[in-house]
């Protein structure tokens, strides 16, 4: 496929110096106790916002945390994100407790050159994920210019990641989008062959668009985790009480024709670990997929699936992987995951991994320093590798 580099104007492009700059960030963490329990998003965010301050850029940052569904709800606030923020900088980050209004303009204006200021969470408001133009517009009259840094929301058209930049008629990528968008661009148009793609997870109906999309793309595909049984189920295969999509079976097999007909390798179990219900501690046993018992459910790929995905990945110069090949978080069903992860990190390829289980399988196996690129937006990866437009990206002005 021909190189088709997406190119948007970078932060690194605009004069900064006296602008109050929003900068749509992705700080949606986990907070235990009023404390951020998990800050990678926020580390991520960390060289756009430094270097905003250091071009003497004011610093207005805006991000949604949770599903407060339009409501103000204190657990979703994100003043225990400030505070860390602050640690992080070194320096104190000016929370307001809005994010349109009197007061906010009022926090706005007094704010000095390289100073920070964190917005409270936008999906306080309704008119946020209903892209509602007047609360675009009240946004927006915070800024001068706009940059969007916030790849995990990309594919969602909400008032801070579309509208504001749709009022000001420009926008530019931070840091943390110009590397995704890198990345995620090499891999669909410059990827070097062969190129191994590897599915897991539990639904076909969150995959089938990028399954489909990367019959173009891979020469190999290995799927694994729950979708692989509606795959195995729509080969004739008896899988017992493992998870299936019924409703997806006809997909399922038109996508497997597909492969055939192209002459595309698509590697499926041979083996699994079932168990007579998902839970810790409960007995378990590998088994070929041809003698599933009919009141037990596969949970993890077995260990003549995870030599043969070796093999294929081992020849691999470009992988990208997106879910879980088994119940990761249960320690007994995690083997085929971990054993993926450090393949993935051995293989010398290109290595793409997205979609936060996969990143937790990667980070839990010690390996994350060895991929190549770990994608902070599961959906929004997904999204961009079925070929798919996302809005937070196409708002952005062409370079």
């Amino acid at each position: 496929m021909a190189a088709r580099k997406i190119a948007k104007k970078s932060v690194r492009d605009l004069e900064l110096a006296r602008k109050r700059v929003f900068i749509r960030v992705d700080f949606n963490v986990p907070i235990q106790d009023g404390k951020v329990g998990d800050d990678t998003r926020i580390q991520a965010a960390l060289p756009t916002i430094r270097l905003v301050k250091d071009k003497g850029g004011k610093v207005i940052l805006a991000s949604h945390l949770g599903r407060p569904k339009g409501e103000r709800k204190p657990e979703y606030s994100l003043a225990p994100v400030a505070e860390r923020l602050s640690e992080l900088l070194g320096e104190e980050v000016v929370f307001v407790d809005d994010c349109i209004g009197e007061k906010v303009q009022k926090a706005v204006s007094a704010l000095k050159e390289g100073q920070v200021l964190l917005l409270e969470n936008v999906r306080f408001y309704p008119g946020e994920t209903k892209n509602d133009p007047e609360f675009a517009r009240a946004l927006a009259a915070l800024a001068d210019e706009y940059v969007n840094d916030a790849f995990g929301t990309a594919h969602r058209a909400h008032a801070s990641t579309v509208g504001v930049p749709q009022v000001l008629g420009r926008g530019a990528a931070g840091l943390l989008i110009e590397k995704e968008l890198e990345a995620l661009s090499r891999v669909l148009y410059e990827a070097e062959k062969p190129v191994v793609a590897i599915f897991g997870g539990a639904k076909v109906s969150d995959k089938i668009e990028v399954l489909e999309n990367f019959l173009n793309l891979a020469d190999c595909i290995l799927l694994g985790g729950g979708m692989a049984f509606t795959f195995l189920k729509a080969q004739g295969k008896e899988v017992g009480k493992s998870l299936v999509e019924e409703d997806k079976l006809g997909v399922a097999r038109q996508f497997l024709d597909e492969a055939l007909r192209r002459k595309l390798f698509v590697g499926l179990p041979l083996d699994v670990v079932v168990a007579p219900k998902l839970e810790a501690g409960v007995e378990s046993r590998v088994v070929s997929v041809d003698e599933i018992p009919a009141d037990w459910m596969g949970l993890d790929v077995g260990p003549k699936t995870i030599q043969e995905f070796r093999r294929k990945l081992a020849d691999a110069k470009t992988i990208i992987w997106n879910g879980p090949l088994g119940v990761f978080e249960i320690e007994q069903f995690a083997k085929g995951t971990l054993a993926i992860a450090e393949a993935v990190a051995d293989s010398g390829a290109f290595s793409l991994v997205g979609g936060g289980d996969s990143v937790s399988a990667v980070n839990k196996a010690g390996v994350a320093e060895k991929i190549s690129h770990i994608s902070t937006g599961g959906g929004a990866s997904l999204e961009f590798l079925a070929g798919k437009e996302l809005p937070g990206i196409a708002v952005l002005s062409d370079k």
